[in-house]
């Protein structure tokens, strides 16, 4: 359960999303993207409120969930276009995009693979890649790091890093402190429902020890140390 927590991923920022497993990271995700009914409250993404006007607000996101276990009977390269179709993504931009960002990823040659045959990684990719394809201004992760190699992991880094730059907005949940804090522009922390903090790390550091990592304000202000 969530419980009444506000806030803002703003463009030009990547903002991660932490917290233990229970806290509430994927649920209040899943509210974001409207794969679930909030009982209250408004959620919007660029202004558009994800129920009331559902259709135009997804357009807005692309959405990474926290298994990359879906259309497993379809290829790489069906499951892609088969995205491409759902957000009417041009014929020309959608064969730049995948020849750009399966070779970035290092999986072209496994594009006519049945998803079924990837590893976790793989589908972790092309779940990845299925999301991005209509090139969507706010990105939302769901732990994308998680299987992946080091260096498409490096890559998504830097793709995010990318978005950003071009001021839009990146919004993902990690287990992983150390990426967090070196990726992230601003930071939520949740416990149990509840949003504990929210704002950049500078911020949060001024009330902590100003030598304190994210690691030790995360389990200090969570009450998990030691």
């Amino acid at each position: 359960m969530v419980d009444h927590i506000s806030f803002t991923a703003r463009d030009g920022a990547i903002t991660g999303f932490i917290g233990h497993n229970g806290a509430g990271k994927s649920t209040t995700i899943k509210a974001i993207t409207g794969v679930i009914k909030p009982t209250e409250g408004t959620i919007l993404i660029n202004g558009l409120d994800i129920e009331g006007d559902a259709l135009k607000a997804k357009r807005q996101f692309g959405y990474v969930s926290d298994s990359p276990d879906h259309f497993l009977r379809l290829s790489g390269l069906e499951y892609l276009r088969f995205m491409a179709d759902i957000y009417d993504t041009p014929a020309k931009d959608r064969a730049a995009f995948i020849e750009t960002y399966a070779n970035r990823f290092g999986i072209y040659d496994a594009l006519n693979n049945t998803i079924l045959s990837y590893s976790h990684g793989m589908r972790q990719k092309i779940m990845i890649m299925g999301a991005l394809i209509h090139d969507p201004s706010v990105w939302i992760l769901d732990e994308p790091l998680t299987g992946l190699d080091p260096q498409s992991a490096f890559e998504l880094k830097q793709m995010m890093r990318e978005h950003v730059a071009k001021g839009n907005s990146v919004f993902f949940s990690t287990h992983v402190l150390e990426v967090a804090e070196k990726l992230c522009d601003e930071i939520c922390i949740i416990k149990s429902g509840e949003l504990l903090y929210n704002g950049t790390l500078d911020e949060l550091k001024k009330t902590h020890k100003s030598q304190a990592s994210l690691e030790n304000i995360f389990l200090e202000l969570t009450d998990t140390k030691g």
